[in-house]
């Protein structure tokens, strides 16, 4: 075999580095992504929070006495798991574990940091609003069509796939912070907090 030939089945054999396969162009557009999910998170964060008008009036703000979870999991009517949300629907542990949440989801998108515990988290509530609205089913227990228009790939799903793909493709590199944490030596240590 020709030293050519050796040193062509050796680049072949070389493992492309985390992130270095992704053009200029894709990692930008994914930077976009991983902006515009940031934004959905934070959103929603501020207007359970401050009460902006849009999905929560000023007067159910959380600053207002108002409660982020109890409308949505108190009328859960659908689903194997109905009496689990209504027994937790308004628990200040609820309502803590969703608003840190959405504020930490959306905070670490945003900078390009901690993207596979965003990830991670971002799936877990993505996972329990999909069994909370449970798209499966076709009917409410009191009959009532429930609207659903896709039983398995609804936009839980589809945020779920983002945050998986953001993290997997080190989204944080660009226009984020994402280069400086991983060289942080606590997170070197600690490579799951990337």
């Amino acid at each position: 075999m020709s030293t050519t030939n050796i040193h062509r089945a050796h680049q072949l054999e070389q493992v492309e580095a985390p992130g270095s396969m992704l053009t200029k162009t894709a990692a930008k557009a994914l930077a976009v992504l991983r902006y515009a999910t940031g934004f959905v998170f934070l959103w929603a964060f501020a207007d359970k929070l401050l009460g902006l008008g849009y999905s929560t009036p000023s007067a159910k703000a959380w600053i207002n006495g108002g409660n982020p979870t109890k409308g949505f999991l108190a009328s859960v009517d659908t689903g194997p798991l109905q009496t689990f949300f209504h027994t937790i629907a308004g628990t200040w542990y609820a309502n803590w574990g969703f608003m840190l949440g959405l504020l930490g989801i959306g905070l670490a998108l945003t900078a390009g940091i901690g993207l596979r515990i965003a990830a991670a988290s971002g799936t877990l509530i993505m996972a329990m609003m999909w069994l909370a609205e449970y798209p499966l089913a076709q009917h409410t227990t009191k009959g009532a069509p429930t609207g659903s228009t896709n039983p398995l790939t609804d936009y839980h799903i589809i945020y779920a796939a983002v945050l998986v793909v953001l993290a997997a493709a080190y989204a944080g590199h660009t226009w984020g912070l994402g280069r400086l944490w991983a060289k942080l030596p606590f997170i070197q240590r600690n490579r799951w907090l990337i």
